[in-house]
């Protein structure tokens, strides 16, 4: 796909973010948004998947350890034909397929159930060391958030996938400097990012989060590393996309009204006629 198609599917994704959220009258938009454009990229161009056979043994390998961000995740399988768009209207619904963190056994697309923060990445480490012991050549991607990186449990699963020099596995850290309680550097500062992963052996990108140029090259450079794992640091603004939503840690977890709804519709509108 081209940088402009990329784009615009992204948008897409972000409107399916902000309708199901809204549908619901809970989720997490923000994070969502800001990792629209890297899940954009991975499951329309990075990873070797099919809709119509999602239990393909030998697909690549996604897990959502922030497992919050799951309207994000529901998002980009709708749009890529996992399961049908008007299904997002029903998150979080008695009976619904998408709950409010992924589940494996319900909904088509997803490798790993997940919501508490740190184990994620520690079942994707997991998934890419069975590919090198059982000689299969899919790979493992695993997107965090950058306020997760504070859990334990993310530094063991990164001295393990070092030490294995498991270089089928690439994390994605969604760097929009924001949580639940505030500013990153201020709750309980993960900085530097990247030097913390290189401490533990991995190669490490930065990049903007929204820029397709910088993503492909970061995928193809991880794609091209041997003998280590991959981060790759993605700079994001929380809430792209919506224009009081932006740099906003109050939407982290917020659902918006009616009138919300409607205005942040209206600001995706606009951004989506900058690609038509």
């Amino acid at each position: 796909m081209t940088n402009t198609e990329l784009q615009k599917t992204a948008n897409e994704i972000r409107k399916g973010i902000v309708t199901a959220v809204h549908s619901a009258k809970a989720g997490h938009p923000g994070g969502s948004l800001s990792a629209a454009d890297i899940f954009t990229y991975l499951y329309f161009e990075e990873m070797n998947i099919d809709p119509a056979n999602p239990q393909m043994e030998n697909r690549d390998r996604f897990v959502l350890s922030k497992g919050h961000v799951a309207p994000g995740l529901y998002s980009t399988l709708a749009n890529r034909g996992f399961f049908p768009t008007e299904e997002l209207t029903t998150l979080r619904k008695l009976g619904s397929r998408l709950q409010g963190h992924p589940c494996m056994q319900e909904t088509p697309g997803v490798d790993m159930s997940s919501g508490s923060l740190g184990q994620g990445f520690s079942a994707a480490v997991g998934m890419a060391l069975s590919a090198r012991l059982t000689k299969k050549d899919y790979r493992v991607y695993a997107l965090c958030g950058d306020g997760e990186l504070q859990e334990g449990q993310i530094w063991e699963a990164a001295m393990f996938a070092g030490f294995r020099k498991l270089d089928n596995l690439v994390v994605i850290v969604d760097n929009n400097g924001l949580q639940i309680d505030g500013k990153i550097e201020e709750v309980c500062s993960p900085y530097p990012i990247a030097d913390k992963f290189k401490a533990f052996n991995f190669h490490t990108v930065e990049i903007d989060g929204h820029n397709f140029d910088e993503i492909r090259a970061a995928f193809d450079n991880a794609r091209n590393t041997k003998g280590m794992p991959t981060a790759i640091i993605a700079k994001t603004v929380k809430g792209k996309g919506v224009s009081f939503m932006e740099n906003q840690a109050s939407w982290h977890g917020t659902a918006p009204n009616d009138e919300q709804y409607a205005q942040a519709m209206e600001d995706l509108k606009k951004v989506g006629e900058q690609y038509v």
